[in-house]
This record gives structure tokens, C-alpha cells and sequence, in this order.
């Protein structure tokens, strides 16, 4: 999509067209680590039992199972799997 080497268009203007930021075209995304992928695992468990649990509710019950994690990692996770209590 986007040419590095184009004779006329520099970089900073085909990301403006492509209306990208220029830090996403030079930046890869890196993957998730082993536990963050084993926490969205056991939030996932949790929230088809509880689907009203918030981040705040799901990090209690994290911390509850020995998981030393905050309501903003919670939250954040959470957002990325698209789940929103009912």
C-alpha cells in the first residue's frame, strides 16, 4: 500500500492519503505475551459464567484467584476480546 520508494510521493504524503499515521506504517504490532493470552482465557471463562462483570468485578475475581493484576489491564483486555457487560 504503501511505496517507500515512490519517485513523487514521499512517505509523510501517502500516509496522509492512506490516512494512516506515520508511526503505524514504520511500528509492527508485536503479539500478546503467554499471560496476557492465559488471563483473556480466564476472563472469558469468567464472563460466560458472570456476563455482568465489569473490569473492576473481574479484577476482583482475578486477584481473588491470586492474580496480582489492576482494573485498567482488566479493562484494556477486555476491550481487545470486545466484551461489555450486560
Amino acid at each position: 500500500m504503501i511505496d517507500p520508494g515512490h519517485p513523487r510521493l514521499s512517505i509523510v504524503r501517502q500516509c496522509e492519503l492512506a490516512s494512516i499515521s506515520r508511526s503505524s506504517f514504520y511500528r509492527k504490532p508485536t503479539a500478546e505475551s503467554e499471560e496476557a493470552l492465559r488471563l483473556m482465557r480466564l476472563i472469558d471463562e469468567q464472563f460466560l459464567e458472570t456476563p455482568w462483570y465489569g473490569s473492576r468485578q473481574m479484577a476482583r475475581h482475578l486477584r481473588r484467584r491470586g492474580w496480582h493484576i489492576g482494573r485498567h489491564r482488566v479493562r484494556r483486555l477486555m476491550l481487545k476480546m470486545g466484551l461489555a457487560p450486560i
